[in-house]
């Protein structure tokens, strides 16, 4: 114990310092409780919509060389309110899609059939296969499909974000590895399911926020009479229109491949698997 004498001006000391403790103790916790922080339960989604349109597919027979068609669209939109975005932090809320599953078989009549296939997905290497429009990855698209916020900003801020989506190809008349102009097309059959999430993400972070999961799935059944004249050959079977999607009341996890490179239509293969005799490579993959 020290034999120093304390008068009053230690006391004074003593207590300028705690005061000075504390209000510095006291200013730390304040700038953590106050930096905000996006969360899950921060974030408010509303008017969350899924479906497809109610017509049928419509069928073109326009080209003496293919034939094309064109699916109802799937439309997807949702409303939210994203809390303040602290500064140095850029967010970004849109919709992200992969598909989960593919079959896309054209026959032609007891030849064969050409088939567009995802050789990944197929084999069951990958779960899901992004998407995207091949440039805004992990996003379905950058115009309506997606709203940035760069912080700071001092409110919340209400958004919308919407996207669609539909099939559109053409499938030739004649056997696709042939040089003859013959139709020989007798069936079209496409069956694709994908799922389609709504995200809020950290541009620098990479966190994400899963808000809303939709599922759905486009079918297509086409039967095709090649003797008849070009304009009454193929018309639509099965079905009249398609099944609605499904909003989950959970929400699911993206895998990897939905999330970058390749997307759906880089990683797709057109293989012609004949009758007999080894399948091969029309169009490969890009």
């Amino acid at each position: 114990m020290s034999g120093l004498a304390r008068g009053p001006g230690h006391l004074s000391y003593l207590v300028l310092l705690s005061t000075l403790l504390l209000a510095s103790t006291m200013g730390c916790l304040q700038s953590i409780a106050c930096k905000p922080r996006i969360r899950r339960e921060n974030i408010v989604v509303y008017e969350v919509s899924a479906s497809i349109d109610q017509c049928a597919t419509v069928i073109e027979e326009n080209s003496p060389i293919v034939l094309r068609y064109k699916t109802p669209y799937f439309r997807a939109s949702a409303g939210i309110v994203m809390p303040p975005v602290p500064r140095n932090e850029t967010w970004v809320v849109g919709w992200i899609q992969a598909c989960t599953q593919m079959e896309f078989y054209n026959t032609y009549g007891d030849i064969g059939m050409s088939s567009w296939e995802l050789p990944e997905l197929r084999e069951g290497r990958v779960k899901a296969i992004s998407d995207s429009d091949g440039g805004s990855y992990p996003w379905y698209g950058n115009t309506t499909e997606t709203v940035t916020l760069t912080g700071p900003t001092s409110k919340a801020s209400r958004l919308t974000v919407c996207m669609n989506d539909n099939f559109y190809p053409s499938v030739t008349w004649a056997v696709p590895i042939s040089n003859s102009n013959t139709p020989m097309l007798t069936h079209i059959t496409r069956d694709q399911s994908f799922i389609t999430w709504l995200v809020a993400m950290n541009s620098v972070t990479k966190e994400r926020i899963v808000l809303q999961t939709v599922r759905w799935r486009m079918r297509v059944d086409i039967a095709v009479d090649p003797d008849r004249p070009l304009g009454s050959r193929a018309s639509l079977v099965g079905r009249a229109h398609h099944e609605q999607p499904h909003i989950l009341n959970y929400q699911e996890p993206i895998p990897p491949n939905a999330l970058g490179r390749p997307n759906a239509n880089d990683a797709q293969v057109l293989m012609w698997r004949p009758r007999r005799g080894p399948p091969l490579v029309v169009i490969p993959p890009k």
